[in-house]
């Protein structure tokens, strides 16, 4: 994938509860996942240096709800992470466990 490449996935919001409070996020798996790692390393090929946390950035998103955003890989999986704010989960109606389709452009 190449920089604004769209790519679309759908997948369960996640509610996490942690140390500094509850957060919203979608796990990106298979594919979609592998897309964006390829997507990574041809930057960091690219570039000669990782972003933080190892993390592509992104224009998200959901319904009519866009955002700009990053997504975060996850050491122990092949998973990218990405954060869902309140807004878009307040303007979207979106619930916890509900199926959400997220369209990510990779920056």
């Amino acid at each position: 994938m190449t920089a604004g490449d769209v790519l679309t996935y759908s997948a369960p919001l996640i509610r996490w509860q942690g140390d500094r409070g509850t957060y919203h996020l979608i796990a990106i798996k298979g594919s979609a996942a592998e897309q964006i790692g390829m997507h990574e390393r041809l930057h960091r090929l690219e570039y000669g240096a990782r972003r933080g946390f190892g993390s592509v950035k992104v224009m998200a998103r959901v319904g009519a709800t866009g955002w700009k955003s990053s997504v975060f890989p996850q050491k122990r999986s092949s998973e990218w992470i990405l954060l869902v704010s309140r807004k878009v989960i307040r303007d979207e109606d979106l619930e916890p466990g509900a199926p959400v389709t997220v369209e990510l452009e990779l920056l």
